[in-house]
């Protein structure tokens, strides 16, 4: 397939279009500074500025494109920012998919938001199936899911992704907890009892391209984990796996002077089904948290 990546040089964009292209696939790059050439096209999503027929020799469209979550402090500020660079990347690619004739344009998006739709649900597992929760991080999957609408009035197979944290030592959850970890003074956060949405990177990679590859897919999909943990237990095993004692618990308190609203996000339980995964008959190979850890840290 010829796949257009949005966020091509983000954390997950860098090694999906690597395995993308291992795996015989053509990637083309969004890039917002003048293109380079073949593999590249520019685009300005800000003024929602793209070429639509820069787009349409293509099959598929990915879009990963969002300023990190974790990375600083929610202020107002910062919240409007992890909004519009969502929003106004999914929607210029949902408004020039939808502007190009049915015959020319790619037949598949996929747009690739967070588990967090479903907001807190404590110990109810959820699914595809399961409505929208509460909470900045779930409002704001809303209208990042709501803004790829274009596309699919248009036609195009569209498929919002909810994604689980993917597991690498290099980004996402673990880069940021490996220093404490390694000094012996990581833990569980709060009771430690909330469940955590995780996924293994090689199962994410796999996941997207069995989307990408199987046009009965459409609307949600979970991608997670089907073997979910408590943030206790997946913090006793990556403790194992880092052979380092986990002894020092982070009390919701503490969470709360650190970090501010986003307290309440890192403090929330999401017990969540890849249900249109396993229905469609995607096979996960790292289900477990101890071997996804393992290959986590040993980039397998």
């Amino acid at each position: 397939m010829r796949v257009v990546i949005s966020g091509a040089s983000g954390f997950l964009g860098q090694r999906l279009a690597r395995w993308l292209t291992e795996n015989g696939h053509e990637v083309t790059r969004l890039v917002r500074r003048p293109d380079a050439g073949p593999g590249e096209i520019a685009w300005d999503p800000a003024s929602g500025t793209l070429d639509p027929a820069a787009l349409a020799p293509h099959d598929a469209v990915v879009n990963l494109s969002g300023a990190h979550i974790g990375d600083h402090r929610w202020t107002d500020h910062y919240k409007q920012v992890l909004i519009s660079s969502r929003v106004d990347t999914t929607g210029t690619l949902a408004r020039t998919l939808a502007a190009l004739p049915a015959g020319e344009r790619p037949g598949t998006f996929v747009n690739v938001s967070g588990i967090n739709w479903y907001g807190d649900t404590g110990d109810d597992t959820v699914d595809e199936q399961s409505p929208p929760g509460t909470g900045f991080l779930a409002d704001l999957c809303k209208v990042w899911e709501a803004a790829a609408a274009p596309a699919e009035d248009a036609g195009v197979r569209v498929v919002r992704v909810r994604s689980g944290t993917p597991l690498h030592r290099d980004g996402g959850l673990l880069k940021p907890q490996m220093l404490p970890f390694r000094m012996g003074v990581g833990g569980k956060l709060g009771d430690g009892r909330q469940w955590m949405p995780w996924v293994s990177m090689r199962d994410w990679l796999l996941a997207v391209t069995f989307v990408l590859e199987h046009d009965s897919l459409a609307g949600p999909a979970n991608l997670v984990s089907p073997q979910p943990v408590r943030n206790a237990e997946f913090t006793k095993e990556f403790g194992a796996a880092l052979h380092r004692p986990v002894i020092m618990p982070i009390p919701a308190f503490a969470l709360r002077v650190a970090l501010g609203g986003m307290s309440t996000e890192a403090l929330a339980s999401v017990r969540a089904r890849p249900g249109v995964l396993l229905d469609a008959g995607f096979t996960f190979q790292q289900p477990g948290v101890r071997e996804a850890l393992e290959a986590a840290l040993h980039d397998r």
